[in-house]
């Protein structure tokens, strides 16, 4: 694949393909404070441009700290698949179902492991044996997110992790119970009940009916600035025009 056709890669139900930015002002504006700024990125933890997206915002975040930045960054849920059943699906059928055949899902996975060794990363498709549904994955995140932004970023990580390079079944929820203690959070009773399940669903239902459709989609102080995983030096820059439009109105408002 070609340099400019892997940049700014975002999923979505069909398949993968080209994000499009959105203007950083687009929707209105309201004050931005100079403490952290918050940043939402909406992704599923199968996407695989979402691991490749979170490896280069973070090379984009340590761009901005040099430059005396600093962010908090949420994770919120989306379904690529949301009608997956409960137990997930053989991947190679399902994938073959979905894009053609077998060789054309190699093929794509093929970009995509190539895109990963350029951020750093080593996708290890062979491993994957199911497609799993990821409600259980979102439910756990949500709940690491209520401790903290710190730990749900490591346990975002872990997921992404187990799936892509150790080829676990990131729907079982004992495999679930036992990333999260890896991090240092028990989840298995949280995993078993179905707290955070009904949230879980309302939020990845709002993301579309406002118009998202593919992810890594990245917002900053509740604006939606772009989809897709653009290298650390295009997201940074993009944050950078993001924040000065949100400064220009906070000061605008406060004359």
């Amino acid at each position: 694949m070609a340099e400019q056709e892997a940049e700014g890669m975002v999923c979505g139900p069909e398949g993968c393909a080209d994000g499009r930015p959105t203007p950083a002002g687009a929707g209105g504006a309201r004050p931005l404070p100079r403490a952290a700024s918050r940043i939402d990125v909406v992704s599923d933890a199968i996407c695989p441009w979402c691991w490749v997206g979170k490896r280069n915002l973070r090379r984009a975040l340590d761009l901005l700290a040099a430059e005396g930045e600093a962010f908090e960054v949420h994770w919120r849920p989306f379904q690529l698949n949301p009608d997956m059943p409960p137990e997930g699906v053989e991947r190679e059928a399902y994938r073959a179902a979905k894009f053609g055949s077998l060789e054309r899902s190699r093929e794509l996975d093929a970009q995509v492991a190539a895109a990963g060794r350029a951020a750093g990363l080593e996708f290890r498709h062979a491993l994957i044996r199911r497609t799993p549904n990821t409600v259980a994955a979102h439910r756990l995140i949500r709940l690491a997110g209520e401790t903290g932004p710190a730990l749900q970023d490591r346990v975002v990580e872990a997921l992404f992790q187990a799936y892509f390079h150790d080829g676990q079944d990131i729907g079982d929820r004992a495999v679930l119970a036992a990333i999260a203690a890896g991090e240092g959070l028990e989840a298995g009773a949280h995993l078993m009940g179905e707290d955070g399940r009904a949230e879980v669903l309302a939020e990845d239902l709002g993301f579309r009916r406002a118009g998202i459709s593919g992810v890594p989609s990245f917002a900053l102080e509740g604006h939606v600035l772009f989809s897709g995983a653009m290298p650390g030096e295009r997201i940074a820059d993009a944050l950078r025009r993001a924040l000065a439009i949100l400064r220009q109105h906070a000061a605008r408002a406060a004359e």
